[in-house]
């Protein structure tokens, strides 16, 4: 049986690829980041998500193989995604199939905005 744990932009599966076919594995977990291409990614950006991910996945180690467990892994990384749009690292990808601005309205820099909306220092 296949556990699996599905967001907006992250699917995490208990399974592994084999010519083309999914198959069930309760050793090995598969990955999939923004899986509708919402986001422009450099390299840097999507290894910082699959180190997370190796990360987690250490974290959970000797933890039941559950939903849950891997709906809490998600989660986090939807905060990471999070946290590389709002700092830059990747942007919405303004040809996607559909824009849907799920993490917030694009921040378009102008003459007129420049400066206005950045967070201040702590």
């Amino acid at each position: 049986m296949i556990v699996k744990s599905t967001t907006r932009h992250i699917r995490i599966y208990s399974a592994e690829i084999k010519n083309n076919e999914i198959v069930p594995s309760d050793k090995v977990l598969t990955l999939d980041v923004d899986p509708d291409n919402e986001f422009n990614w450099e390299e840097v950006s999507l290894q910082k998500v699959y180190r997370k991910f190796d990360d987690l996945v250490e974290d959970y180690s000797g933890q039941d193989l559950t939903d849950y467990n891997l709906s809490r892994i998600a989660s986090n990384l939807e905060g990471l995604i999070r946290s590389l749009l709002n700092d830059g690292e990747i942007s919405y990808n303004l040809n996607a199939r559909v824009l849907n601005y799920s993490m917030g309205l694009p921040r378009i820099d102008t003459p007129e905005s420049e400066g206005k909306y950045q967070l201040a220092d702590k």
